[in-house]
């Protein structure tokens, strides 16, 4: 009997070793990543706040020996043309994505649920074919979509981007959104319409809220990737005063020299909405891919 003890013993003693190795390699594996993540934004924060000939050393200098905000100063300043730029820039590129969250959210909610919900003829065809559009590039649709906003008399406007947007983001919205619906039991909405609730009240009051968590996790993937893109800016607009900040953050780029404090800078204010939108709202992202993916 001491012998089978003493075997069980160390047989869940070498699990326990096991497991362990398994989570202490996950662990180091996560603070690798987080480093590679991270440390592109704590040299672009120490860049910012150097000055120009500090930035230009070489070997490079880790911590300047004086640091200085400058950069952030005339980026903030409207009263220069560089501030006046970046504040245009910048509101350019917050009207742009909230236009075009709102909007994938307008359009991706109501066409998720049909899908869900609604039997008729070629839905499952339809549904794979709005997947179908992320299977491609998005470079491939760069001379297409300029040919018929130029057609339409769109070209040098937000409208054209916003609606290029929407053809991106739709797609994973409604999938995101279809999973999240199809695992709300439909004896609720039922239930709802027997005490005399109409299909749009049983959706607005019972479903809409049971879905916020999809809905939000829709809404930050169409904000960040609005607000990210840059070669269908670049392409549609060519006045300055429309441009979005991806664009108009090369404007730090000149014929002989480069102003990399600034740029730096101006990167790190266009880093920061995102990050932080994400922060605070990424437990409902996490949630609204689960919850999408696992059929309860």
């Amino acid at each position: 009997m001491s012998t089978i003890a003493e075997a069980t013993h160390r047989s869940r003693s070498h699990r326990r070793i096991r497991i362990d190795g398994w989570r202490w390699g996950g662990r180091i594996f996560l603070v690798f990543m987080l480093l590679y993540t991270a440390l592109p934004m704590v040299w672009m924060l120490i860049t910012s706040i150097k000055s120009g000939f500090a930035a230009m050393q070489f070997p490079p200098q880790w911590w300047p020996d004086q640091p200085t905000l400058a950069s952030y100063q005339k980026l903030l300043d409207p009263q220069n043309s560089v501030g006046q730029d970046f504040l245009r820039f910048f509101w350019n590129s917050l009207f742009v994505s909230t236009a075009t969250t709102i909007l994938s959210v307008i359009v991706a909610v109501p066409a998720a649920y049909a899908f869900s919900r609604f039997t008729f003829p070629g839905r499952n065809f339809l549904f794979f074919t709005v997947l179908l559009r992320n299977m491609f590039p998005a470079v491939i649709f760069l001379v297409p979509l300029f040919i018929l906003m130029r057609a339409i008399g769109l070209v040098n406007t937000h409208g054209s981007l916003v609606l290029t947007y929407l053809t991106f983001g739709l797609p994973l919205a409604i999938w995101l959104l279809k999973g999240f619906y199809d695992n709300i039991p439909v004896q609720l909405e039922q239930a709802a319409r027997i005490d005399g609730a109409t299909r749009f009240q049983a959706f607005f009051l019972i479903v809409m809220p049971l879905s916020a968590p999809g809905i939000i996790a829709t809404a930050i993937y169409s904000f960040i990737g609005a607000w990210n893109e840059y070669i269908y800016a670049y392409t549609f607009l060519s006045k300055n005063e429309q441009l979005t900040l991806p664009v108009g953050i090369q404007r730090f780029f000149s014929e002989n020299t480069t102003d990399f404090p600034g740029l730096m800078a101006a990167s790190f204010m266009m880093s920061v909405p995102v990050v932080v939108l994400f922060l605070v709202l990424q437990r409902y992202f996490v949630r609204a891919l689960t919850e999408g993916a696992v059929k309860h």
